[in-house]
């Protein structure tokens, strides 16, 4: 099982980049499959919890609640920021991927799953704003660098 927390302490600035991102607006986008394998694409609210982890959490008898109980991989973007013109205000977006483990249903009946963490993305300007960076992280691997001009 690979934390929030785990992923603080071997990249912290990765961390921190994605975490900002998520903090950007309430609203991320999620990724489930259906029972047909197809895609589906679901709102969440993200949390990165004081105990470390990283939590998403769905309505009761949510649809994409189901989706995770039969298949629990999932895929989260980030709120996105319109890049103003010419895009060299843009922020960068953050990405994680893994799996969830539910836990105890609240009192209210509402899904909370903790996600066991494959990958770690975010994706923006390198510094003079030129070109596009991408920084990934995955348990194993470690952190990789990708420049795109």
């Amino acid at each position: 099982m690979t934390s929030w927390a785990e992923v603080e302490r071997e990249v912290p600035d990765l961390a921190a980049r994605v975490c900002s991102a998520f903090a950007a607006a309430k609203h991320a986008t999620m990724a489930t499959l259906r029972a047909d394998g197809a895609p589906r694409i679901s709102g969440t609210e993200v949390e990165f919890s004081a105990d470390g982890e990283l939590r998403l959490g769905s309505m009761p008898g949510a649809v994409k609640a189901r989706d995770l109980r039969r298949d629990p991989r999932v895929a989260l973007h980030s709120p996105t920021a319109d890049p103003g013109e010419g895009g060299t205000a843009w922020p960068g977006e953050g990405k994680v991927a893994g799996v969830a483990v539910e836990e105890p249903a609240q009192e209210d009946g509402a899904h909370v799953f903790r996600l066991d963490l494959t990958e770690v993305v975010w994706t923006g300007l390198t510094d003079d704003r030129s070109a596009l960076r991408i920084l990934s992280w995955h348990p194993g691997r470690g952190l990789q660098e990708r420049v795109r001009s």
